[in-house]
């Protein structure tokens, strides 16, 4: 691979697009130094060649002209390698370079004054440094992890703290953050359902409630884990920073994972001895195997009706159904009963649910036409699904509302009616802003 930041000529405008572009064939099929953002500055500093380069590697090796024979500097200039972080000239040693040997690179080369020319062909081969040309160029350059899946591809580093950071950041992307949080809400709302006064928050409700929180997150990491490992050539298309599908898990990680959350939610379980948590784990195997994988009969993710009603059981049926009953019975002891408070909750999930099977394939429809997965958004177009999805939780909040109009207490009825007024016309007025065209508008990460 070579990639080389070249001198701007005058009236010739410098494109990284462009030199990205040429280059990416290349790239695809190396463990690259990708050039994200070039910046060529004329500096003339009495002959010191200011190239910053930032490393994700914290290993620096150190003095490499006495340790490589192959190592030819010019004798009319010296070469100043300074680090982009700190900005700090390293006076003491000027020709310390800030790369590792053995990184995922292969070779780069950037033209300066006297340029300078990095390559690091293979791992573990000592670097070799080489000054030509005449002229003066900031290029600012960092590692990206490879485009294609390879496991292993995380850079290692000396820092025990970023390494725990980074490993807890690929594990959080690894169980979606947006199933995190809604499975949090969903089941501490209607657990509170079950709460009739103040004296019912004892600490018995709190350690089921965590209880149940921990099991069904562990299930939702089976759950989704498993849709990321029979989706891995899929999510190269829809979702790229994806840890399977960006190499930053293995396929074995990916399946150690995914055993032991579903192993460890259905031990939880069992040991709590809750039946009605124990049945809401088991219809979220059972719904989220026969969604994703791949065998005869199942793979539901394929038909839309089939993939918007395993969501909707899970989401508006099963889920509000059996954690209220797991606090009505196992907390509280009381017999089997379902207020309007929980048929609320469960017809306002149904609309939920429905925009949730809906919404999710919007920005999916390039790698889902690719794969063949015949998603409403495939069959009719991402606007059409846009509008039919705001306008069914336009119709959720209109029976929030006239069902909050007809409670007996008037401040129930003022937080009910006026809350979702508010949150039905922001709602209204951030779709009309929307541009359906840019898919980092449409996609949520975080």
């Amino acid at each position: 691979m070579f990639i080389q930041g070249l001198p701007e000529e005058k009236g010739t405008a410098f494109s990284t697009y462009q030199m990205i572009e040429e280059q990416r064939e290349r790239i695809e099929r190396s463990r690259p130094l990708v050039i994200e953002q070039i910046e060529v500055t004329e500096q003339r500093r009495r002959g010191k060649i200011p190239l910053a380069i930032r490393s994700l590697s914290s290993k620096m090796k150190r003095n490499p002209m006495k340790r490589s024979s192959k190592m030819k500097i010019d004798n009319n200039h010296k070469l100043l390698w300074n680090l982009e972080r700190t900005g700090r000239r390293r006076r003491k040693n000027p020709l310390r370079p800030y790369f590792q040997e053995g990184q995922l690179a292969n070779s780069v080369d950037i033209l300066n004054k006297n340029s300078a020319e990095y390559h690091l062909n293979q791992p573990q081969q000592r670097p070799r440094l080489y000054l030509r040309s005449s002229r003066t160029y900031l290029v600012n350059a960092y590692l990206q992890p490879p485009l294609e899946s390879q496991p292993g591809a995380k850079y290692k580093t000396n820092n025990p703290w970023n390494s725990i950071k980074n490993a807890a950041d690929t594990f959080y992307q690894f169980s979606r953050p947006h199933t995190v949080k809604g499975t949090v809400f969903s089941i501490i709302s209607v657990s509170l359902l079950a709460v009739e006064k103040m004296s019912d928050l004892n600490p018995l409700f709190f350690t089921k409630l965590l209880q149940a929180v921990i099991a069904a997150l562990l299930m939702n990491t089976y759950v989704v884990g498993l849709n990321q490992l029979t989706d891995i050539d899929i999510d190269k298309v829809n979702k790229p920073y994806l840890p399977l599908a960006s190499g930053e898990y293995s396929v074995g990680t990916g399946v150690m994972i995914v055993t032991s959350s579903l192993t460890m939610s259905f031990w939880l379980g069992w040991v709590v001895g809750s039946w009605p948590l124990f049945v809401a784990l088991f219809v979220h195997f059972v719904l989220g195997t026969a969604y994703s994988i791949n065998l005869p009969l199942l793979r539901w993710k394929r038909s839309p009706v089939a993939a918007a009603m395993c969501i909707l059981i899970v989401r508006a049926l099963s889920n509000p159904t059996t954690y209220f009953l797991n606090m009505q019975i196992q907390v509280y002891e009381r017999p089997v009963v379902f207020p309007r408070s929980l048929i609320l909750a469960t017809a306002v999930m149904t609309f939920f649910s429905i925009v949730i099977a809906l919404f999710k394939d919007i920005p999916d429809i390039d790698g889902d036409k690719i794969f063949g997965i015949q998603s409403f958004t495939v069959r009719m177009g991402q606007k059409w699904v846009f509008w039919i999805c705001i306008s069914l939780l336009e119709m959720a909040y209109v029976v929030a509302i006239l069902v909050g109009s007809i409670s007996p207490c008037l401040w129930n009825k003022v937080i009910t009616v006026l809350g979702h007024s508010v949150l039905a016309t922001t709602l209204w007025a951030r779709a009309k802003s929307l541009d359906l065209k840019s898919k980092a508008a449409i996609t949520y990460r975080t």
